[in-house]
């Protein structure tokens, strides 16, 4: 084994840490039965030791794939980390994925093993067995319901490591010398792209490259050994697996996995993390909690509020200006810590956090300037899976919330002359597994070309503006960015999601999805009764409610990108109906398609739209929805600045 091998391949890393650590610090937690059940990072070599010599018994093979789906677990990372050890290929596969996505990845890949964490996921694999002929095992890892089951192609993983012990015992050397044919230029795993424009594509990622970013990102963002790390971001994401995995064996520090994906917020709470990882769609679904429950406190509470978060919003613009406070604003800061900011990063689990990253998307800046009012160090990082999941970052004191950040050491990063970001790095990947198109048309010249519009500012920093495709043009000429004005709609705590239109049109219109739990809570408090999401969506006070959020978006707006037109739409965008990807991103062509008739109506004139449209339930039924959406159509400035002079007058008491 060179001393190469053993700095830039995962299991070699993963042996240095338990050769350097034993028993004497934790690698993994992960919360069962309500406690908190520990591995060691010895124990964590021996759980991948096993699992990997009982795969090698099965007859799992160098340059196999094994597939895995399910939640966060060591497990999984046990899994990933065995067949990296044989010299095979790990692939994930989103736990929350239907039928035909499971189907498409796992065949795709030529996966004939797959580690599926416990009966849903184990059905799933069954239900297509006669469409995934390539599969000869399936390696359950929770066998509640499972017992009854019988099928030549389900093990339960304990069997797996029992049979890995044993050859381990008559054969101490084995595993070290499977880890000697390792090479740190060989395929590490298939890490599968969202599939924003169709079926997703399989990036193949070596084991030098990821490991030469996670070591890059160490410099960019340092985090040490002790610090904490929860894991709820789903695995096959790849910058979940550069935290938890790569990253994490690179410096030692713990991984944390919630019970269940639902309690992953208590769990955040109560570990207290020093590094936080979460998507775009996370921190906007934090900071519309904190305000609708600040719009439901007491008096006292809400006048404690409206008086700190502005004083936090000029702080956070001092850090973003790189201006040094004055005297008089650090006392009043210091004040709306103590009073209303430490209790709330409290609540939320920050305590303790010294690094917060996004990515995946843009966030908003108005979600970006929320956070750090209450003093979190959030930063956003830009990359795609084919660079091992980013090219930049910002850095702690130098946080401008409109860009994502400079380049991090080690990789390049240019605008071409079309505006298009490209880069390129040790973390580049070798190409789309069976797609040698797709990978001609993103690699040209040795530069990933990211589809991506943008520039850089003065002080070297990455703006991204939005997907080159997505920019939009009207008819007028004038250009806009969908994106931007959507992250701004989803700052309001009563918008959800949100689809911009107007490309090739005389005007912008939107369509609006809405926050069902808080909106709901709006409606109740205010007596209005609902039965469903679409009856609340309907409306007439819940389009008042909306309507004054896009009026306060369109004022931030230049005039020929404010939203003339807008609709609230019947239902929540959703990946099982494949208008999301599984990380939550819009497939725009595919909605385009889908609600042609809402967006036709949209440039009507016309105030209502008959719909019918074929509702899926999770459980596999479907259902058809009849009803009239309505379209609101935007007032000038004049009828609202009338509005709010009236309500102004009603407070006053008439």
């Amino acid at each position: 084994m060179t001393e190469r091998a053993a700095e830039t391949t995962l299991p070699h890393l993963l042996r240095r840490n338990a050769a350097q650590y034993g028993h004497g610090r934790v690698a993994l937690r992960e919360k069962e039965f309500g406690l908190w059940q520990k591995f060691t990072w010895a124990d964590y070599l021996d759980k991948v030791r096993e699992l990997a010599l009982g795969l090698r018994d099965l007859g799992f093979r160098p340059d196999e794939k094994l597939a895995i789906i399910g939640d966060n677990r060591p497990e999984w990372v046990f899994g990933e980390l065995a067949a990296q050890s044989l010299g095979g290929v790990p692939v994930g596969v989103y736990q929350d994925s239907i039928l035909s996505e499971v189907r498409f990845i796992i065949d795709h890949s030529d996966a004939r093993f797959v580690i599926a964490e416990d009966q849903e996921q184990v059905d799933k694999i069954l239900d297509m067995r006669h469409e995934l002929p390539r599969v000869e095992r399936v390696i359950y890892t929770d066998a509640k319901g499972l017992w009854d089951y019988e099928s030549d192609l389900l093990l339960d993983i304990e069997e797996v490591y029992a049979r890995g012990r044993a050859i381990h015992q008559a054969d101490p050397g084995r595993f070290d010398s499977l880890l000697a044919e390792l090479d740190p230029y060989q395929l590490a795993l298939i890490c599968y792209t969202s599939g924003t424009t169709g079926d997703p594509k399989g990036s193949m990622l070596t084991h030098r490259g990821v490991m030469s970013m996670a070591r890059y990102l160490n410099e960019a963002d340092p985090r040490t050994p002790a610090d904490q790390y929860v894991s709820f971001v789903p695995l096959p994401w790849i910058v979940e697996q550069m935290m938890a995995v790569y990253s994490a064996l690179d410096v030692g520090y713990t991984v944390n996995f919630p019970e269940e994906p639902e309690t992953a917020m208590v769990d955040l709470y109560e570990v207290g993390p020093e590094l936080i990882v979460a998507a775009p769609r996370v921190w906007e679904t934090l900071s519309r909690q904190v305000m609708v429950k600040h719009l439901d406190a007491s008096w006292f509470k809400r006048i404690i509020y409206d008086l700190c978060l502005p004083i936090g919003y000029r702080w956070a613009d001092f850090k973003f200006a790189k201006q040094k406070p004055p005297l008089g604003w650090k006392v009043l800061y210091g004040l709306a810590y103590t009073g209303l900011f430490r209790a709330l990063r409290d609540r939320l689990g920050f305590s303790n956090v010294k690094s917060a990253i996004t990515g995946g998307a843009a966030l908003g800046p108005d979600v970006f300037r929320f956070f750090h009012a209450l003093g979190v160090n959030l930063k956003q990082i830009y990359g795609q899976t084919e660079i091992s999941g980013y090219s930049t970052i910002h850095r702690t004191g130098d946080i401008d919330f409109d860009s994502v950040g400079p380049p991090v050491p080690g990789c390049e990063v240019l605008i071409t002359d079309e505006g298009e970001i490209v880069g390129r790095g040790p973390g580049l990947f070798l190409g789309y597994y069976k797609n040698e198109e797709a990978t001609a048309e993103t690699i040209k010249d040795g530069w990933l070309h990211s589809g991506d519009a943008g520039y850089f500012t003065e002080a070297g920093h990455l703006v991204c503006i939005d997907r080159v495709k997505d920019l939009m043009v009207l008819k007028s000429g004038e250009k806009f960015s969908p994106m931007f004005i959507e992250n701004k709609l989803k700052f309001c705590p009563y918008v959800v999601e949100s689809v911009v239109l107007g490309h090739e049109r005389p005007f912008v219109t939107a369509m609006i999805c809405i926050d069902y739990k808080h909106t709901g809570k709006w409606a109740e408090d205010r007596r209005i009764s609902y039965t469903t999401y679409t009856d609340l969506a309907a409306k007439a006070e819940v389009y008042d409610l909306i309507e004054n959020e896009v009026f306060r978006v369109n004022q931030s707006l230049p005039a020929a990108a404010r939203i003339n037109r807008f609709l609230l739409l019947y239902k929540e965008l959703d990946p099982d109906d494949e208008e999301l990807t599984r990380t939550k991103k819009l497939r725009r062509n595919f909605i385009n398609q889908k609600y042609e008739p809402e967006i036709e109506a949209l440039y009507g004139e016309e105030a209502f739209v008959p719909i019918e449209s074929v509702i899926r339930y999770q459980d596999g039924r479907t259902a058809t929805l009849k009803t009239d959406l309505q379209i609101r159509t935007m007032r000038d400035d004049e009828y609202y600045a009338r509005r709010r002079q009236r309500r102004r007058w009603w407070r006053r008491g008439g």
